[in-house]
């Protein structure tokens, strides 16, 4: 970060160090270029304060660093020169830490794509290998179940994207077994397809008709493989988002967090693993709301689900359970253990500034926490939480209650 003038510089970046980027703060070009070449930076947030601001920066290895710009003056001339530079964003003084962080989050690709998880259903075991060494090799997740009648256990412990199905095998068809998988709700969107010999144009419509989504020859190339296993899954992870997500924050909705939490129930039973689930709320929004419009609460709102997703882990399910309510489940947690990190979220989001009209603002949030195995059904372990989110709002919010 360069930023000429030292308190500035120092407070934004303070607030980046609390959105859950390290930051190096430069004060001169010197000092910049000196830190570039020391340690290799993801990113450059610029005040380009001489004209030669605006010049590419090369790191220690010779390569351009991603750059964004500040600045005091918001005229075009300015704006050009930056884009000019390859610079890929371009924020007024004073700067929104919350914007630039989703500037910065984007740039930097710090939250990548899961890898697409592949159950592949063939009795033949040297061909299923075959299949998945093919997709392993192009960056998605294989598992391989050989008999047909065992398919139900993956389908629950490794949620896949996507099965990819023999049609002859024994014990137990394709199309049957389609047909099955298809009766159960939790998994009637996975997309099914069939992998086979059959030549038969009228056997392949018959197999895809009992629940099927596309038909692959099994002499199939493995770039043809990827590609169409790859695009089944892209569209079908598209159509699902829309579904399960909240418009505003880009979280699970309050269907989907209840789903997963039996889900993930049910997993923590068979395993005998412990369970958290965390209920959130935002503390006195409705003053938020009152005071400073209801822009300014949405802002709230998406800086609280950002938040999150940052701090926990890609295992856990964060979820916006309606208004400026939240919920997360984490998988493999207990009581303890998750509340000593929803703590530490609390502590930090109620470090952030909140830009308004009227000025900057600090808002809080309280948490109640639930646990398996003291609570063993997902209601209970809702309840719980519930009442303990209460508790912690009794007992002056801002804090961590666990039931």
């Amino acid at each position: 970060l360069l930023d000429p003038d030292p308190r500035a510089g120092e407070e934004l970046a303070a607030q980046l160090e609390n959105l859950g980027f390290p930051c190096r703060l430069a004060h001169t070009e010197t000092e910049l270029h000196k830190l570039v070449k020391a340690v290799t930076p993801l990113a450059a947030v610029l005040d380009p304060v001489h004209d030669h601001s605006f010049e590419p920066i090369l790191d220690s290895a010779g390569n351009p660093v991603p750059l964004v710009f500040f600045s005091s003056r918001d005229d075009f001339n300015n704006r050009l020169r930056g884009v000019r530079a390859g610079g890929h964003a371009y924020f007024t003084k004073p700067v929104d830490p919350l914007a630039l962080a989703a500037v910065l989050d984007d740039l930097m690709l710090r939250s990548p794509r899961e890898p697409y998880r592949i159950l592949i259903v063939d009795d033949d075991e040297p061909l299923a290998r075959y299949y998945a060494l093919v997709l392993d090799n192009a960056g998605m997740q294989t598992r391989i179940v050989n008999d047909p009648m065992t398919v139900m256990k993956a389908l629950r412990d490794f949620r896949p994207d996507l099965l990819l199905m023999d049609l002859y095998m024994p014990q137990c068809n394709g199309p049957e077994l389609a047909a099955v998988i298809r009766q159960q709700q939790a998994f009637i969107g996975i997309p099914i397809v069939f992998l086979s010999g059959e030549t038969d144009n009228d056997m392949q419509l018959a197999a895809m008709s009992r629940g099927a989504d596309d038909f692959l020859n099994k002499s199939i190339s493995p770039e043809h493989l990827v590609g169409s296993v790859a695009a089944r899954v892209a569209r079908s992870r598209s159509m699902r988002a829309l579904m399960v997500s909240d418009s505003l924050t880009g979280l699970y909705n309050h269907s989907y967090i209840k789903e997963q939490l039996a889900l993930e129930l049910s997993r923590a039973i068979r395993h005998r693993t412990p369970l958290a689930f965390a209920m959130l709320d935002i503390d006195k929004f409705k003053a938020v709301n009152d005071n400073h419009g209801h822009l300014a609460g949405d802002r709230v709102i998406k800086s609280l689900a950002r938040h999150l997703r940052q701090r926990l882990r890609s295992s856990d399910v964060i979820g916006r359970y309606g208004g400026e309510e939240f919920a997360v489940i984490l998988p493999a947690t207990s009581a303890e253990a998750a509340t000593r990190v929803l703590d530490e979220i609390r502590a930090g989001f109620f470090r952030l500034h909140h830009h308004t009209e009227q000025g900057d603002i600090a808002v809080s949030f309280s948490c109640g926490i639930a646990d398996f195995p003291q609570f063993n059904n997902a209601q209970d372990l809702n309840d719980a939480a519930d009442k303990a989110l209460y508790r912690a709002k009794q007992a002056g919010r801002n804090q961590v209650v666990a039931a």
